[in-house]
């Protein structure tokens, strides 16, 4: 049986492709507001996650039918009990992986380093793995293009650095890109099978995933001193409700019908935004490096979101 996986999932394809470009961009102000909490308080990253996650489940629960929820999905959700469990069980624990990896990556070997192994190796595991699981063609176009966001991300990150390597730091960088691999080709694969709820995708996500965080959150102290409770409850709802609930929700949304290989390229587009933000709130020079990374990978994204469009109204019908 033939099914276009646009019409199971009820988004069209330039919808999902706005979506993740949201997302990308609301991904990016999260490290800007993790730094501002960071200097309010003595709060660590478990302690952060783990609030990101619970606080953003809160909302999303609180949120149940906006938009990346569409009408056909509310009214044609076929999917069996048990693999939607399934599904947030698996989930949730790429989710939990990839956040986690990528903050111990960051302690151990800096944020420069994590950011280029984790996001560079993102898209060219992803890229092998829908060759591979799903049968996607990513074409010369698409590998140049990937080639082209690849060296923007190296430049924007290493340019004008002395950046240190430690493989410790390296290997969870590459721990972290897997764990988002996995939650992105899997998104997919079942976009792809049937009428997949993407809220109740993000959903179950978090649940598993705030699970998975609370006994370290617990051991590294849940609740942070701090000077200035009102600043610090203001950005902690920020990063809940803006890069957590509605930015993983328009992601699962766009990654059920958008090729996995543009997806994690498209995703590039958090360290673009950081990298504006930095410029722009917290006073840090434009340099040439962060000029030329910046247009390199603007200019890849662009490139396969408008091949992604052309090539969803030619493709048709995809066996699954």
């Amino acid at each position: 049986m033939s099914t276009n996986p646009n019409a199971a999932s009820g988004l069209p394809v330039g919808r999902g492709l706005l979506y993740l470009i949201v997302t990308g961009a609301a991904w990016g102000t999260a490290g800007a507001a993790a730094s501002l909490v960071y200097r309010t308080s003595d709060m660590g990253a478990f302690g952060l996650s783990f609030w990101r996650c619970a606080l953003g489940l809160l909302l999303l629960l609180a949120g149940r039918g906006l938009p990346w929820k569409t009408r056909k999905t509310r009214q044609v959700s076929t999917e069996p009990p048990a693999r939607r469990m399934v599904r947030a069980l698996v989930t949730g624990l790429g989710l939990a992986v990839f956040q986690t990896a990528y903050f111990a990556a960051v302690e151990s070997t800096g944020l420069a380093v994590a950011t280029v192994v984790t996001l560079g190796a993102g898209p060219v595991l992803i890229a092998l793995g829908a060759r591979l699981l799903l049968g996607e063609r990513l074409g010369a176009g698409g590998v140049l293009a990937v080639g082209g966001a690849l060296a923007g991300l190296a430049v924007l990150t290493f340019g004008g650095s002395a950046a240190t390597v430690r493989p410790a730091g390296v290997l969870l960088a590459l721990l972290s890109a897997a764990g988002y691999a996995v939650m992105t080709l899997l998104t997919r694969r079942w976009g792809r099978g049937g009428a997949v709820d993407a809220s109740d995708t993000t959903v179950g996500a978090f649940a598993v995933t705030t699970l998975c965080l609370l006994p370290f959150a617990l051991h590294e102290g849940l609740v942070p001193h701090t000077a200035h409770p009102a600043r610090l409850l203001w950005l902690l709802c920020y990063i809940a409700a803006v890069p957590t609930a509605l930015a993983y929700a328009l992601y699962f949304a766009g990654a059920a019908v958008v090729r996995s290989a543009t997806v994690s390229v498209i995703m590039l587009l958090e360290p673009v935004t950081a990298a504006v933000l930095a410029v722009v709130l917290l006073g840090e020079r434009l340099t040439a490096a962060t000029a030329t990374g910046t247009l390199l990978m603007l200019t890849a994204v662009a490139g396969l979101a408008v091949s992604e469009a052309r090539g969803a109204g030619r493709r048709g019908p995809i066996p699954v």
